[in-house]
């Protein structure tokens, strides 16, 4: 578990243990209470992060805001709404949340039983537009975005902060599944847009602008190496094991790599698919 604040006193940055994949969750701290960005990936997780952001602030958390329909960004849903707390996403986001959910019970469930939520967390919707959501005597804006790591994203901008979840990844390799990297490139502009002071990744410290340049060049230098070479048909482990290794040596030291099992094949299979349809 880590606390952290960013030069701005009225943000505070809480990161799971390595068994709940390092994942940062935030809170925004206003007059009378906290917005929480993300809820968690196991619920023993979601309440020490609640429990320690009341704690250090002294504020009740009123409001939190989920950005995509991953398991480490939605799980902790019910154990806040226990608390009181409101919890909501877009109304794209909250669509994707319950097919992703059987998935990834699947694939985890027994390994974290009895920690992991067994019923649907399914947050509320805010609606299907970009809105202002205020809480505790603050206010945000929830932009609805389109893919990239996901079919569907909810950035938070507050006063020069963006909240992007795993659209940036810091110091670690980023969630390829989905195979939306030609549309996640598209994010990133939007966010850019935005013009951030500081931007909060998914997994990782914050840090400046600087980091959705980062993105940008790690998405490209993936695209690259697989198109090196030349996708026709099926992956192979054969041109995943050379994808992977030049990958690795262009960005030394990045935790995570297993996430690269699951995106490499993904990116092959859009550039395959792509390639079969050209003229």
């Amino acid at each position: 578990m880590t606390l952290a604040s960013h030069a701005d006193a009225r943000v505070g940055t809480y990161v799971s243990s390595p068994w709940g994949f390092s994942t940062a969750s935030y809170w925004i701290e206003g007059p009378t209470g906290l917005i929480l960005v993300d809820t968690q990936f196991l619920p023993s997780a979601a309440e020490e992060f609640v429990t320690w952001a009341e704690a250090v602030t002294g504020k009740k958390a009123e409001l939190a805001i989920v950005l995509h329909a991953n398991p480490d960004k939605f799980n902790g849903t019910d154990v806040l709404r226990k608390r009181g707390i409101r919890v909501v996403t877009s109304e794209q986001v909250r669509a994707a949340i319950p097919a992703i959910h059987e998935k990834r019970t699947r694939a985890f469930a027994a390994r974290y039983a009895p920690d992991y939520p067994t019923t649907l967390p399914l947050p509320d919707s805010f609606g299907s537009q970009t809105a202002e959501l205020s809480a505790g005597g603050v206010t945000v804006k929830a932009h609805v975005l389109g893919a990239g790591c996901s079919e569907a994203h909810v950035v938070v901008e507050f006063d020069g902060h963006v909240f992007p979840g795993d659209l940036v990844a810091n110091d670690a390799h980023s969630w390829l599944e989905i195979g939306r990297t030609d549309a996640w490139l598209e994010r990133l502009e939007e966010l850019k847009a935005l013009r951030p002071k500081v931007v909060h990744p998914g997994r990782g410290p914050s840090g400046d602008a600087g980091l959705l340049t980062r993105e940008r060049q790690y998405l490209e230098r993936v695209i690259a190496e697989v198109a090196a070479e030349k996708p026709r048909g099926a992956y192979t482990e054969a041109a995943g094991e050379r994808i992977r290794a030049r990958i690795e040596a262009a960005f030394p030291g990045l935790r995570l790599p297993v996430f690269l099992n699951i995106g490499l094949p993904a990116e092959w299979d859009r550039q395959a698919r792509a390639a079969a349809t050209a003229p």
